[in-house]
């Protein structure tokens, strides 16, 4: 059976959450694999919203196994509390919850050198969410780091404390003193919580479950911009946000992807720094944040908004191989006379392109629109796609057109049952 993949396709909180917990039911497996912390997935359902930062989002259904696998990296601290929250709303998710011994640990001296190295940038800053994401891949990368099946050993206080003083040096470097009081207290803690949680070897879960036909459904974090190969690099997040990163965060080869799900708003958003063609900073920008609460569920920054970028999209649908695409949020534009959607850069030089450039934060462009009616109607009261206005459904065929790929899920509200499923067939 063959591993579904779900990602993002612009710069992150999409609503992958969501539709995770929409497609869920139908698979036996939901895997997270890369990003932590930084993540923030919302799902919204009997009126009650739940933000997801470590744990998959499969985790509200009783009969799916959720894995967080090697490519995540876990704050013990915060995965603890997450966990008290869901068991406070009476889940049990120790149960079906699997851990890889090979995730990486966030220490508390990791978020420490987040915000020193940020703030060393200036004006430069990346816009990290200083959760110590970007140090903790450092570590990783350069072999020092601390992985989860290491709290099983009789050395890791000795290892905690080697790497400890190794953050020290580094952060005496930018002028200050590593300090990392009651943290450390908490970290310790909330590692004694993990030692009793079920640490498997995911890769070997997975690939048997794989072998046994099982249905799984890879969960990413943040957006295909992110990427910190094909994103809009230097702002881009320390992972592989690409269907590439659920082949080396989960263990599974590159023979066994199926569908690629990818989810983008009906419009455009982005936290923090780095570059933005459609971002618009009127009131039309105002409006879109306010109707659409753009606020980041990890940060609470508001985040910037724009219109729809096709050649973003496309750049995106091609590293990826989306073979179905879900639209978001395309009740926020409700209120509009007309949509605009950019289909095109033009460049300083005169030149008109529909590709992203490699050096998208320095370049200087203008994003070319094409303007379509809207639709004035109250999608969220919707049920079928039958009911969908006209004007509407001629926004989504004008995208399919562009895109070259079917939109097979539309999202006309917040909770989970506002969720029209359209026939996979191209335009």
């Amino acid at each position: 059976m063959a591993v579904d993949i779900l990602i993002g396709l612009q710069w992150g909180d999409e609503g992958k959450g969501k539709i995770v917990d929409v497609l869920a039911p139908t698979y036996d497996i939901v895997a997270r694999f890369q990003g932590g912390p930084n993540a923030g997935h919302t799902l919204e359902f009997e009126g009650t919203k739940h933000v997801l930062h470590q744990i998959p989002s499969g985790i509200f259904h009783p009969h799916i196994q959720n894995i967080i696998g090697n490519g995540v990296v876990l704050d013990p601290i915060v995965f603890r509390t997450e966990m008290q929250k869901l068991t406070d709303r009476g889940v049990d998710a120790a149960k079906n919850l699997f851990i890889s011994k090979k995730a990486s640990l966030i220490l508390p001296s990791h978020r420490v050198l987040d915000r020193v190295s940020e703030e060393a940038l200036g004006s430069g800053k990346i816009g990290s969410t200083l959760k110590g994401i970007g140090p903790t891949y450092q570590d990783k990368i350069g072999r020092v780091g601390l992985r989860v099946g290491d709290i099983l050993s009789d050395d890791f206080q000795e290892d905690y404390n080697r790497l400890l003083e190794r953050h020290r040096s580094i952060v005496k470097f930018y002028g200050e003193e590593l300090e990392v009081g009651e943290q450390e207290k908490a970290f310790f803690e909330a590692v004694d919580y993990l030692r009793t949680l079920q640490l498997v070897d995911s890769e070997y879960m997975i690939n048997n479950a794989i072998r046994d036909g099982k249905k799984i459904l890879a969960e990413g974090a943040q957006g295909a911009l992110l990427d910190v190969d094909f994103g809009t690099y230097p702002f881009v997040t320390s992972s592989t946000t690409l269907v590439a990163g659920a082949c080396t965060g989960l263990g599974v080869a590159p023979r066994h992807i199926g569908d690629v799900y990818g989810i983008f708003k009906a419009y455009c958003t982005r936290v923090g720094s780095g570059p933005f063609p459609t971002e618009l900073l009127d009131e039309v920008g105002e409006e879109i944040r306010q109707a659409g609460r753009e606020f980041g569920s990890t940060t609470g920054r508001p985040r910037r908004c724009g219109w729809v970028d096709l050649p973003s999209l496309k750049y995106s649908i091609m590293l990826n191989g989306v073979t179905q695409l879900n639209m978001m949020k395309a009740d926020v534009l409700t209120e509009f006379e007309t949509i605009k959607v950019c289909t095109h850069y033009k460049l300083e030089s005169g030149e008109v392109t529909d590709q992203v450039p490699h050096n998208l934060d320095t370049v200087k462009l203008e994003p070319v629109y094409e303007e379509l009616p809207g639709w004035k109607v109250d999608l969220n009261k919707i049920d079928s796609v039958e009911e969908l206005p006209e004007p509407f459904k001629n926004y989504l065929t004008f995208l399919e057109e562009h895109l070259q790929v079917p939109i097979t899920i539309v999202s006309v509200g917040p909770d989970r049952k506002s969720t029209l499923k359209r026939d996979a067939v191209t335009a």
